[in-house]
């Protein structure tokens, strides 16, 4: 099995046969929202090398690369209004970066606070005008990785498959080649994550004639679990008044998507996994075999091989299951992609022409415990809430507006000013002394636990890393 890592958590399959290489790590600055043209997405530009950034209004959003002297400069153009022709600047300093407002209109803002000249860094929000920009210090950037990619460029993508992050990308084209092959797949994430999209995709790009037929393992009831997935000739038991070719006879010549299938009972795994070995199914209540051509694409969001090692799932089905085992990161790690996610999804509700700054913001910074699934609903419920066209704070879930408030209570300070340090300095020391432990670090500082997953966010720890040290295994 070949497993496709893509987040910064650990997916320890024993069955792993090959991994990716580390990719180095370069610094990149995101423009993740334009409040003024919400559907235009996000892109990112690649600081490597770069000595300055120029931000400020144009007739278009481009970037241009030049060199004057010894300065290597970046001129980052945005249609913005509330922009100014040079609104601001960041300058590498040898150890940080600087930004500094050019004496602009409107003012500049770095974390929800007006700024002139502050150092900043990793995980750091600036607000110009009503664009937001998010700086990233160390992204892992394989070779060959475009420096510049804006979100237009990536419409001949899938929906799904569309990413800023450069590993990310990376490791959906394998998923887009192995998809045109016979081997099957296992997504591996969290509830809400958009593992059904990634499945459709993946079936559009194996030009296989038959439908895609998905199946939520979870959702069968236990008794018709082998009826429903296998079918049944009539009379095999009260209730069958015909013949039924079942689910996985319908994806014939198609793609078998297996939802949850961490949740299918043990009878119904070995009849799946005769299903997957021999290549034909006999219905329940069947004597005789019925050959099936399909391709399968399984998903899960619970950890199979701990599964495997209670005796819950048969090793034997997870490795036919697994020849690639891909993870797809949840929201949170990956808030790059929150604008650009925003820009996919709007379309679907129709009307909304922008999104004020403090909802904008609220939207970047939320956590998005339910991930995609959940963005989606949010945008879904206040586009019939903004009657103007324009999504306003008062139009989100109470839970996106309170944990806008929280932010707005904590200190807005950058990532490398003092207070951001001595608060990284006070989360390492609550990590290893709790070993790692996020609830128990979240009632020793009296904070929501919610809270401390948004700051360790932000500043880029790791709590895996001191797990490690103690071997516990839970947050």
């Amino acid at each position: 099995m070949i497993v496709q890592e893509t987040s910064t958590e650990t997916f320890n399959d024993p069955l792993t046969t090959a991994r990716e290489p580390a990719a180095p790590q370069h610094p990149h600055l995101i423009l993740a929202l334009e409040c003024e043209r919400p559907q235009a997405g996000a892109a990112r530009y690649s600081l490597a090398g770069c000595d300055e950034v120029v931000i400020g209004r144009g007739a278009e959003r481009s970037a241009k690369r030049s060199v004057e002297g010894r300065v290597r400069r970046l001129t980052l153009l945005v249609p913005d209004r509330r922009m100014s022709s040079v609104h601001g600047r960041l300058t590498w300093q040898g150890d940080q970066w600087l930004f500094e407002d050019l004496q602009s209109r409107n003012g500049s803002q770095v974390n929800g606070a007006g700024a002139v000249s502050v150092g900043v860094g990793d995980g750091d929000w600036l607000q110009l005008g009503h664009a937001f920009f998010l700086l990233r210090e160390d992204v892992p950037t394989p070779p060959g990785t475009p420096d510049d990619v804006d979100q237009k460029a990536l419409a001949a993508e899938p929906i799904g498959m569309r990413t800023l992050l450069p590993v990310l990308a990376r490791e959906l084209r394998s998923l887009l080649k192995v998809a045109r092959s016979e081997v099957s797949v296992l997504l591996v994430s969290e509830t809400g994550t958009g593992k059904e999209m990634l499945a459709q995709a993946a079936h559009v790009a194996s030009e296989r004639s038959g439908d895609l037929v998905a199946i939520n393992c979870g959702a069968i009831a236990s008794g018709l679990v082998e009826s429903t997935l296998f079918g049944h000739v009539k009379g095999a038991f009260s209730g069958a008044v015909r013949d039924e070719v079942g689910l996985v006879r319908a994806a014939e010549r198609g793609t078998l998507f297996l939802d949850e299938v961490g949740e299918l009972p043990r009878p119904a795994q070995a009849a799946l996994l005769r299903v997957l070995q021999e290549r034909e199914v006999v219905p329940v209540g069947g004597t005789r075999p019925n050959a099936v051509d399909i391709r399968v694409i399984a998903a899960t969001h619970r950890p199979l091989e701990e599964l495997v090692a209670r005796g819950e799932f048969r090793s034997d089905l997870l490795a036919r299951l697994g020849g690639l085992c891909f993870r797809l990161p949840a929201l949170r790690q990956r808030r790059e992609d929150i604008g650009l996610l925003i820009a996919e999804l709007l379309p679907r509700f129709p009307g909304i022409t922008g999104i004020e700054p403090a909802a904008a913001r609220a939207l970047l910074n939320y956590d998005w415990p339910h991930n995609v699934r959940e963005l989606e609903k949010v945008l879904s419920l206040s586009t019939v809430l903004a009657e103007s066209g324009q999504i306003r704070l008062e139009h989100l879930p109470e839970a996106v507006r309170r944990a806008a408030r929280e932010l707005e209570q904590e200190s807005p300070a950058p990532t490398n000013a003092p207070e951001t340090q001595a608060l990284r300095a006070a989360l390492i020391e609550a990590l290893e002394t709790h070993g790692g432990n996020v609830t128990h670090v979240a009632r020793s500082m009296g904070k929501a636990r919610q809270q401390i997953h948004r700051w360790l966010t932000r500043l880029r720890i790791d709590p895996a890393v001191y797990r490690r040290r103690t071997g516990d295994e839970k947050p």
